[in-house]
């Protein structure tokens, strides 16, 4: 019997929306959720995330506290606390109940967080596996506001299911996260405890108190003032998309056509508009949302062929060498440590800035291959390495001309630390996990022009180090035959033998010269 065809009527009535929150509950791989181990570690690192951009957007010192603890087989409780500003009771439900809600989104500045994911992408997480809701408290220094909070998932809204209001009489600012999470715990290289050390290293203004279930860690503060802020920068002409281009004509409240393009975009001024225009052959006078679509390419082609100047880079907030040395060598206590922060650059109209830091010797392992450490935005990366633009870069650097071996594809191998921090308003992630950076041509090139400014730093010292020991090496065995060569000069010059040890010993300690009565003896010997 044949099978009855079905309409287009039919089938169109199975179409429907879905919302964000359900696409993300059924593909939480996208979010960081690929297994309980990376699970747990992605819920810790997006509460933490988002407390140091909150401290630091406020000028506030960060003190954070986390717990996770093992409440039953492969089920934690993690709890998260800042001195952070804290929530107003309005937006705290919204703030984690609501997935792409935030306000980094349509800012041009570096930040942590930009997508409104990262949070509320944990308490989803957390809601999917235990079915437990997560418990907030906020306070912006008066009342302290607590809720028991789950995601309606269909409609991608918060769900209060409790809530209270205490009295603050300790004057308490900041936020409390507490969520229950199916999860995997373990130690080593991939773990909590490491990555919060890494987050140590970038963020050395901020104090960590981490009580996991093998024990307690403290990462003390290691200098006391912040980085400087990053401001909110407007789109560049390079870096815009036609699309993109188009919504912000469709949106602009200007006028005419160099109203518009001097104030949604950066660097652009009444000259630069007019040969923008002038270009396109439209009129500068034409209101912005009368252009079709033929004249909306014409635009954004010239807005490409139009000499403008970079865009700024106060949107940017680097580290510094200071912190990067001062945070490196705190966790790592290396013997010596040198960094390099790059004059800030662009890409695709982006501004970016690479940083990094070498650290030699000390408490670093002497044997096996260099550490590395990335970071994007302050953030450590520690899965994907091979797929990262950072491993890339340092692997294609000659470390040999710095004084380390190095197998041909490999890193560099030694007692040394290699820290890359890449800084920008948007970080070309290779997946929504944010665990590797694209390859870029000027990323990449920017890489290695600092990790090479840098290797020429360290060499000089390892240099004068290996110059130093090979000194004290030769010292030694010299010392070690004074005795017996003193013996044979006894028997050849009929000097006595202590009095030539004297004179020998005292032309070593000279570092091999010799003067006065000691260039006779010698000569005489």
């Amino acid at each position: 019997m044949a099978e009855k065809i079905r309409g287009g009527e039919e089938l169109s009535e199975q179409l429907k929306a879905v919302s964000v929150a359900e696409f993300f509950e059924k593909n939480r791989h996208l979010l960081g959720y690929e297994n309980p181990t990376k699970a747990l570690i992605t819920i810790v690192k997006e509460f933490v995330d988002n407390s140091l951009d909150a401290c630091e957007e406020a000028r506030i010192l960060p003190d954070i506290k986390i717990t996770v603890k093992e409440i039953s087989p492969e089920r934690f409780r993690v709890r998260n606390e800042d001195n952070g500003p804290g929530i107003v009771e309005g937006k705290l439900a919204l703030a984690f109940g609501k997935l792409l809600y935030g306000s980094k989104f349509h800012r041009l500045k570096m930040s942590r967080g930009t997508q409104g994911l990262g949070a509320s992408g944990g308490l989803l997480y957390s809601q999917l596996t235990t079915g437990k809701p997560a418990k907030l408290s906020s306070s912006t220094g008066k009342d302290i506001h607590e809720i028991e909070l789950m995601i309606d998932v269909k409609k991608n809204e918060p769900h209060v299911i409790s809530q209270k209001k205490e009295k603050n009489e300790k004057r308490w600012h900041g936020l409390k996260i507490e969520v229950d999470a199916e999860g995997r715990y373990i130690e080593g290289k991939q773990s909590i405890a490491e990555y919060l050390r890494q987050t140590a290293m970038s963020n050395p203004y901020a104090e960590i108190v981490y009580e996991g279930p093998n024990g307690k860690a403290k990462f003390d503060r290691a200098v006391k003032e912040l980085p400087p802020l990053s401001k909110e920068i407007k789109p560049h002409p390079y870096g815009v998309e036609l699309g993109l281009l188009r919504r912000m004509i469709m949106a602009t409240n200007a006028r005419n056509m160099v109203g518009f393009l001097t104030k949604e975009f950066s660097r652009v001024g009444k000259g630069s508009a007019e040969q923008i225009c002038k270009l396109a052959k439209i009129e500068t006078k034409r209101k912005p949302q009368e252009l079709n679509h033929e004249e909306t390419e014409r635009l954004h082609k010239s807005m490409q062929m139009v000499k403008l100047v970079a865009p700024p880079t106060d949107c940017l907030s680097p580290l510094g060498e200071k912190l990067l040395e001062e945070g490196l060598k705190k966790e790592t206590r290396a013997e010596f440590v040198v960094a390099v922060t790059r004059p800030p650059t662009v890409y695709r109209g982006n501004p970016f800035q690479v940083e990094c830091a070498l650290a030699f010797s000390g408490e670093l392992p002497k044997e096996g291959s260099a550490q590395l450490f990335r970071f994007a935005n302050k953030v450590p990366l520690i899965y994907h390495v091979s797929d990262c633009a950072t491993t890339e870069s340092v692997i294609d650097t000659d470390w040999k001309r710095y004084g380390f071996s190095q197998s041909s594809g490999q890193l560099p191998q030694g007692q040394l630390a290699i820290l890359v921090h890449f800084a920008s308003v948007w970080v070309p992630y290779t997946s929504e996990g944010k665990q590797a950076i694209a390859g870029y041509p000027e990323i990449i090139k920017e890489l290695k022009l600092a990790l090479q400014e840098a290797g020429r730093r360290i060499a000089t010292y390892v240099r004068q180090k290996h110059k130093m020991r090979e000194g004290l090496l030769r010292r030694e065995l010299f010392d070690k035959y004074i005795p017996e060569l003193a013996e044979s000069l006894e028997k050849l010059t009929e000097k006595k033998k202590q009095s030539l040890i004297e004179k020998l010993e005292k032309i070593v300690k000279k570092g091999g010269k010799v003067e006065g009565e000691d260039t006779k003896d010698a000569k005489e010997s």
